[in-house]
């Protein structure tokens, strides 16, 4: 009896000892507008109303405007001394999603550049509160966490993730009262070219457990090069108006492309070739890479998809090999091939990623890259270049 008393104690200790003890009053910090501080893998209007740029609204559908509410992979660097850190922002929708954790969803997340590694560590990210949106006002999803606290009090480098499939109206950070609060003194990522990444869901950073572990960021951490993510989740279908967008963003490094999960085999075919086309010839200084469309975990045991997506894969293929032959510089084509890992562990569901499957991602993509960055010659994967 009194080890069944003794389970229970313990059970009902379980909620207090999982969740992290705060030792700051978030309600005494002083809270500061984080649009006063660099901004990080923009692209667009310095504003966190879009993705796209105003500009383009008449010209994009309604459904692919909604995605770009999302703030994923936009982040703010900044630097203090305070001792303690917290965030406060109020959510778009705040929305909830059965196979993405919340904390990905609508989380932030914080950074701190660790002096003895030199890289970026993470810290901390907050857990949103859910809010059911027929009691609560979408316009009062306030969400507020302490990072960290107990700090040393010396001046640190940080940097916070927004969320990825949701929006955010506004966001500040906290800090002491007495604290110094500034623009970052260390340029990380370097302020120099940035690469634009376009596709899908997965480029989004479906289903990352958090924000920072979306591709795009992992890329810029190791990189250290502002990475500016347009994924948007079911609407990557390579409209003219994205290209002619994208066109427009200046001081790109590379444009890397993956928009064949929201495509049909129709679309592989006829839009390809007219997408690309127009990065090319608005800004043929720029190196594009296709990429190719992952073979879904369970695609391989599924007489319809072990057929359908590599059929996906071939049109789109047939389009870079016209591409090529019209103008062969500055296009590349990267395939599927572990784009999610050696093995079927990166996927949630068969074909948006775990965080382990947008590190596979990452590692996939860097070379390529890296090799734009450093100057030297662009990796090919074998065969690339043959007609299937």
């Amino acid at each position: 009896m009194r080890h069944l008393a003794l389970v229970l104690l313990l059970i009902a200790m379980l909620p207090t000892a999982l969740r992290a003890q705060d030792f700051t009053d978030k309600d005494t910090l002083r809270y500061v507008d984080a649009m006063e501080f660099r901004m990080i893998n923009w692209a667009f209007d310095r504003t966190l109303a879009s993705r796209i740029p105003l500009t383009f609204i008449d010209s994009v559908r309604p459904t692919l405007w909604d995605r770009a509410y999302c703030t994923s992979g936009k982040g703010f660097r900044f630097a203090t001394n305070s001792t303690a850190i917290a965030v406060r922002y109020n959510l778009l929708t705040n929305m909830h999603m059965m196979h993405m954790a919340d904390t990905g969803i609508k989380g932030t997340d914080l950074y701190i550049w660790d002096e003895d590694t030199h890289s970026w560590q993470f810290v901390n990210c907050n857990r949103p509160v859910r809010i059911d949106n027929d009691i609560r006002p979408r316009q009062d999803s306030i969400q507020s966490k302490v990072y960290v606290d107990r700090l040393d009090g010396k001046m640190h480098e940080y940097m916070i993730y927004l969320p990825l499939y949701d929006g955010v109206r506004w966001i500040q950070i906290g800090v002491d009262s007495t604290a110094v609060l500034m623009q970052p003194k260390l340029e990380s990522p370097h302020k120099g070219k940035k690469f634009i990444f376009y596709g899908t869901s997965i480029m989004q950073g479906g289903c990352a457990c958090r924000p920072g572990m979306v591709a795009t960021s992992i890329i810029q951490r190791d990189l250290d090069v502002e990475c500016v993510n347009l994924g948007f989740s079911g609407e990557g279908k390579m409209d003219s108006c994205m290209a002619r967008a994208m066109a427009t963003i200046p001081d790109v490094a590379a444009y890397i492309l993956d928009p064949i999960p929201n495509c049909t085999k129709d679309m592989c075919d006829t839009l390809t070739y007219g997408f690309v086309n127009i990065l090319r010839t608005l800004r043929p200084e720029v190196p594009i890479f296709m990429v190719e469309g992952q073979m879904y975990s369970y695609a391989k045991y599924s007489a319809f998809y072990s057929e359908y997506l590599p059929a996906k894969n071939n049109e789109y293929h047939k389009n870079y090999l016209k591409l090529k032959q019209d103008n062969p510089e500055n296009l590349y084509y990267i395939t599927c091939k572990d784009l999610y890992g050696p093995n079927n562990e990166g996927t949630v569901d068969g074909i948006h990623l775990t965080d382990i499957g947008f590190w596979w991602y990452a590692q996939k993509l860097e070379p390529y890259l890296r090799a734009v960055l450093d100057g030297t010659p662009i990796p090919q994967e074998p065969g690339v270049d043959i007609p299937r």
